[in-house]
Order: structure tokens, then sequence, then C-alpha cells
């Protein structure tokens, strides 16, 4: 009876350690809802387009600084 009780302790171990699926098997959540509009999305925006300006900026004095540098043959 021991032996049997013993078993039945080792075999729910063993079955609570398993996967229950395969993460392709598990279900897949649904897509989160699109952000609501707030009162700052349009400073945000205004924000994000000045920080790509700058870099654009900062790339066209990066590439005259090397072209000075390569006239003065500092190459």
């Amino acid at each position: 009876m021991r032996a049997a009780a013993a078993f039945a302790v080792f075999a729910l171990a063993v079955a609570g350690c398993s996967r229950s699926k395969a993460p392709a098997e598990a279900e897949v959540a649904p897509p989160p809802p699109p952000p609501q509009k707030t009162v700052i999305d349009t400073q945000l925006k205004a924000l994000q387009k000045a920080k790509d300006v700058q870099k654009t900026v900062d790339g066209q004095k990066r590439d005259l600084e090397q072209e000075v540098k390569d006239q003065e043959g500092g190459g």
C-alpha cells in the first residue's frame, strides 16, 4: 500500500512539473487596443519632428566637417 501511495505522489509531482501546452499551442492573446488620443499628442508629434530635424542637421554638420577635413588634407 505504501508503494502505491509513494508512486501516486511521485506521479503527481512529475505531472505538476510538466508543461501544460507547447508555446505554439498556447492561446494567443488578443492585440491591445489602440492608444487613446490625449491632450499632448500634438506636442509629442512636434517634439518628435524636432528630434528628427536635429538628427538631419547633425548629419549634415558631420558631412560638412568631413568634407572640410578632406580638403585641408588632414584625412
